[in-house]
């Protein structure tokens, strides 16, 4: 028998280096198992994601055409005939609330209904397009004639200025609270100048036209005496047009040979507005259609853009439009 110490052989293995080797193989296998559920789970997460968005998607088409969310909706009058309102709000422009489509389309369908027995034009607004204006003033007017049984009657309520009192003067009756505030029968067309701010910077502006005016609105580049003449001579003719149009609503109403600073711009409360003749008497839309009209049910045919048209209008906003109107690119306004 001999002491001599003999190494193992290399092909044997003892039982700690078997179990080492399967820990790490058990190990591997758990790591590909969990990688696999995470994909999984991540893959479900997008599928779900997904899912909503073409819920959203479709949910957005079905607002489009579905009358649960269309532009005018309409609340049930109680009794067999009822006041029709319509709401003259914010800033008179295509686009917007009150636009002249909008408001159009709204007194249409008040004078075509049979149960309405007066037209209320519930009027808070600084004014806006004397384009948009003047298509409202003239289809309330036309109206008017083809249903001489349905009286119109502008309330105003905070504030009834230019381009707002332009179509509340085409109304059979104006009403405004004591302390509202009516008239700036006026027309503005402002911008900013540059000129002296680019030559500080040493900038130099390069602007190629076809015609000698086509660029006098330009903020970056000087005023001529003619270009500023001519565009005061645009503002002065639509500030006539205004003028003649208020005129003919109002006719001997308003007193204006009394007043000579009546189409000036200058805008009044609500009770001086009555002794210029500027509205017929005080009162809200309510007390109008109970003490006026008699009907005191009223019915709301002011069209409104659906949930979805206010999402994607928010969404598409146009920058250009705000810095057009800003940098003096916008045309005259009855603000």
């Amino acid at each position: 028998m001999s002491d001599e110490w003999k190494a193992p052989d290399a092909d044997e293995q003892s039982p700690q280096s078997e179990r080492r080797e399967n820990d790490r193989s058990w190990k591997l296998l758990e790591k590909t198992l969990l990688a696999s559920v995470q994909e999984q789970r991540r893959a479900r997460r997008w599928g779900i994601f997904f899912k909503i968005l073409t819920f959203a998607y479709l949910l957005g088409v079905l607002a489009m055409f579905t009358p649960l969310f269309s532009g005018m909706e309409k609340s049930a009058g109680k009794g067999d005939h009822y006041t029709a309102v319509i709401d003259v709000k914010g800033v008179i422009a295509d686009k917007e609330a009150a636009s002249a489509d909008n408001l159009v389309g709204a007194l249409r369908a008040a004078f075509d209904d049979p149960k309405v027995k007066g037209v209320i034009l519930r009027i808070n607004s600084p004014g806006g397009s004397p384009v948009q204006a003047g298509y409202v003033y003239d289809e309330i007017r036309r109206l008017r004639g083809l249903h001489p049984t349905v009286k119109v009657y502008a309330v105003i309520a905070d504030l009834g200025a230019s381009g707002a009192y332009y179509i509340a003067s085409a109304a059979d009756d104006i009403y405004a609270d004591k302390a509202s505030l009516v008239g700036s029968i006026g027309v503005t067309a402002a911008g900013y100048g540059f000129v002296g701010t680019m030559e500080k910077l040493g900038v130099e502006r390069r602007a190629y036209t076809s015609g000698a005016h086509k660029s006098f609105l330009d903020p970056f580049q000087p005023q001529k005496p003619d270009e500023t003449q001519f565009w005061q001579g645009v503002l002065d003719t639509t500030h006539n047009q205004f003028i003649a149009m208020v005129k003919q609503g109002r006719g001997d109403r308003l007193k204006d040979k009394d007043n000579p600073d009546m189409f000036s711009g200058l805008i009044w409360s609500g009770e001086q507005a009555l002794q210029l003749g500027l509205i017929d008497g005080l009162g809200s839309s309510s007390s109008v259609a109970r003490d006026v009209i008699g009907e005191k049910d009223m019915v709301d045919f002011t069209v409104e853009d659906s949930a979805f048209d206010r999402f994607s209008k928010k969404l598409g906003t146009s920058v250009a439009d705000r810095v057009a109107m800003y940098m003096g690119f916008d045309g005259p306004s009855l603000r």
